[in-house]
């Protein structure tokens, strides 16, 4: 069985060769062993196709980590100039190699503190409600904790979410959004909106939004734009800097790798970085650097020129060192070349999904490649949460949404296309 849909290229066949024969052409199928992968209790590798909820660990993350602990053992606070890697300025490091994962400037990226924390710092810069514009905009299913910072920003600024909140829904008897209906939401209700802040990709469903066309729509009716990335950074194509996004915010334990919990990524525009009188929380690590350790003697705060300036506190090593790892592999595979193959395993997921003619599922992640990244969301009709058990019980590590919605990530850094294979094996004997 193939196919020459144009949606699904390059053409597929649903054979077990056929998935050996793609990951043998593989140019980037060496990076699998560069991470750890979990195995079962029999001893083999699991499917892990949960990259999307937690990625695995590059291999050399321990080695770096132990070189910082040897670094303090060695210099203690002297660790702060005279370490392999200096801590005073290993923030740094990722100021090129971070912009070039959103499509940024030098300087608009820095990691820093945890998605939502990163979100309110943000929202406290850029959320500036007025008597009649201050409305925020995100999309109906966003993932809970935006939710919930968007609605306790709305009630400290005092307005009542159930005013103040305005959601993107999908149409009836649809899963995704529509960008011409997004759009006709903003231009009718512009004059109203002071934020719009959805997500780059949507956590539950997978969909890619149109990031260029709602930001300009939205920044043409005068709204402030940001947009979280979780899901997207790592994943897809992104050109914060050229689409004249004003700040987004991620994280980067999904497909960023660096592990539960991991220090998280906040985007600034570079005109709000020269912009010293934008109200924000103040800290001394987003202190003019020259002036940091005069503390005591020059008490005002004097912000660092470009996102490092919304820094509050200073840099947690050990949670930086494995978004150094990360970063590392995906400057040598680049984020084109995982794009591609990305788009290839997830198109062979879907094809061999559809091929089954299962009545137990349905696919909800947007057909087109452009619209996803590497997750597909499947919607399960009948005793979901049973038939997510079998996939557990069959050594598959995906992940489950209430209430009934299992996703599945085929990551291109670590996953091949014989794992594709076997999930939608397995997927299949669970459904019937």
């Amino acid at each position: 069985m193939s196919t020459s849909d144009p949606t699904l290229s390059p053409p597929f066949e649903a054979s077990e060769p056929f998935a050996k024969r793609m990951d043998a052409e593989d140019g980037l199928a060496g990076f699998r062993d560069r991470f750890l992968i979990p195995a079962t209790d029999a001893g083999s590798p699991v499917i892990y196709l949960a990259g999307n909820s937690l990625g695995l660990q590059p291999k050399s993350v321990q080695q770096y980590l132990n070189e910082e602990l040897d670094d303090w053992a060695t210099h203690g606070v002297e660790g702060h100039f005279r370490g392999r890697r200096p801590w005073y300025s290993y923030h740094e490091m990722f100021r090129e190699s971070g912009a070039r994962l959103v499509g940024a400037e030098p300087g608009e990226v820095v990691m820093m503190n945890s998605l939502t924390v990163n979100l309110h710092l943000m929202m406290a810069t850029f959320y500036r409600p007025t008597a009649d514009r201050y409305k925020i905009v995100i999309e109906d299913g966003a993932f809970p904790s935006d939710t919930y910072a968007v609605k306790s920003q709305l009630r400290w600024h005092g307005h009542d979410p159930a005013d103040g909140l305005i959601l993107l829904q999908p149409r009836p008897g649809e899963h995704t959004l529509r960008t011409d209906d997004v759009i006709d939401l903003i231009d009718e209700q512009g004059h109203e909106i002071a934020l719009v802040i959805p997500a780059g990709v949507n956590f539950r469903t997978g969909q890619f939004f149109d990031i260029a066309s709602i930001t300009a729509a939205a920044k043409k009716q005068g709204c402030t734009v940001g947009w979280d990335l979780a899901h997207a950074v790592g994943n897809v194509p992104l050109s914060l800097h050229e689409w004249d996004v004003d700040f987004a915010v991620w994280c980067n334990y999904k497909y960023m790798n660096s592990g539960p919990g991991a220090i998280a990524g906040c985007y600034v525009h570079e005109r709000h970085g020269r912009n010293f009188d934008l109200p924000r929380f103040a800290g001394w690590w987003g202190n003019d650097p020259d002036e940091r350790f005069k503390m005591h003697l020059l008490p005002e705060f004097t912000p660092r020129e470009g996102a490092d300036g919304w820094q509050i506190s200073n840099p947690p090593i050990f949670s930086l060192t494995p978004v150094k790892a990360s970063i590392e592999l995906f400057e040598e595979a680049t984020l084109p070349k995982l794009r591609e193959k990305s788009q290839r395993m997830t198109g062979f997921l879907r094809f061999l999904l559809e091929g089954h003619q299962s009545k137990v599922f349905e696919i909800i992640t947007p057909r087109a490649p452009a619209e996803h990244g590497c997750q597909l969301s499947i919607l399960v009709h009948d005793h979901p949460k049973e038939r997510f058990a079998a996939l557990e019980k069959a050594g598959v590590i995906c992940d489950f949404r209430e209430p009934n919605v299992i996703r599945a990530a085929p990551v291109p850094l670590y996953n091949s296309f014989m794992d594709v294979w076997r999930f939608a094996q397995v997927l299949a004997d669970a459904t019937g």
